[in-house]
């Protein structure tokens, strides 16, 4: 158990430091900065692949035309929220995707209602109904829709009720959705090169390694939580998710000074309410029902 939860740690501590990193690419368009984060995340999975010498069974698993549909649907859920998630980050919006990442568990919940018919119990209800509230609040306050929010949180929603029917797991999952946008990542990243539009090998060392080190940054937080979920239950893994948008939040407010004013505070805080009144319930009803599969995550 204790490993479990240092492995979790782990993970949702290198997600919650993600804006640090792409920070530091702020100079290189979003699209580019993604493409290469596909390009070198299918690198490093593939070789992890062979290296343990699962490639063929990883081929037999994935390559069928249902499975192939299911992630490609996936992978396109992923990319617009890795797209948006970057670009907000470089453009002054931390804080702003925090709020999506705080909300995207009620998100799941809800879309788990309309979609797979499940059924909330009556305390669930409350939080989700808080939570509308608060986003409506920060939308006020802000003066402006939070589409930011929104859009990260409903395609990581969205993307995790597409791997509620996708059959393999988390390694093999990211490899074959990495896999099915590495040719359009590459063709775009050489198009670019062509005009003379490429941030790679233009702006120093430096930089380049960064860009090639967004496939690290991307792999091993999720190998971590992979290693995580098969030691811990349900019930740790929801409350250690929340430390990933606390991060984002403190370094939006803290490091980046983003407005952020009382108002703000006031609409935060009814999420922030929302979510511990939802985490409190599913803690309350977890003692007396065994834990269930835990879902895979893919934050920022």
């Amino acid at each position: 158990m204790k490993k479990g939860v240092l492995y979790g740690i782990g993970a949702y501590l290198l997600w919650g430091i993600f804006p640090i990193y792409w920070k530091w690419l702020h100079t290189v368009p979003a699209i580019q900065v993604i493409s290469h984060r596909i390009i070198w995340s299918f690198v490093l999975l593939a070789l992890i692949l062979f290296v343990t010498r699962q490639w063929k069974a990883f081929r037999s698993a994935a390559f069928s035309r249902r499975v192939v549909l299911i992630y490609l649907a996936s992978a396109i859920l992923l990319s617009i929220n890795w797209l948006t998630y970057v670009w907000a980050v470089n453009a002054g919006f931390v804080i702003e995707t925090s709020l999506g990442y705080f909300i995207n568990p009620l998100i799941s919940v809800l879309l788990g209602v309309i979609f797979l018919r499940e059924k909330l119990r009556t305390w669930q209800w409350v939080p989700i109904g808080l939570a509308a509230i608060g986003v409506v609040y920060v939308a006020v306050s802000y003066g402006q829709f939070p589409w930011i929010a929104l859009t990260l949180a409903f395609s990581f929603g969205i993307y995790g009720l597409v791997k509620k029917v996708a059959p393999l797991g988390s390694l093999y999952g990211l490899t074959l959705e990495t896999g099915l946008l590495f040719l359009p990542a590459v063709g775009f990243l050489v198009y670019m090169q062509t005009i003379g539009q490429g941030a790679f090998l233009q702006g120093g060392f430096i930089k380049d390694m960064l860009m090639v080190g967004a496939g690290v940054v991307t792999t091993i937080p999720l190998l971590l939580f992979a290693s995580a979920a098969q030691l811990i239950p349900l019930s740790t893994v929801g409350v250690l998710q929340y430390i990933t948008p606390t991060m984002m939040f403190l370094l939006g407010v803290l490091a980046y000074h983003e407005p952020f004013n009382r108002s703000h505070l006031i609409g935060f805080c009814i999420v922030w309410l929302a979510l511990i009144l939802f985490a409190a319930e599913n803690l309350w009803v977890r003692r007396a029902i065994p834990a269930e599969p835990i879902p895979e995550l893919g934050e920022g």
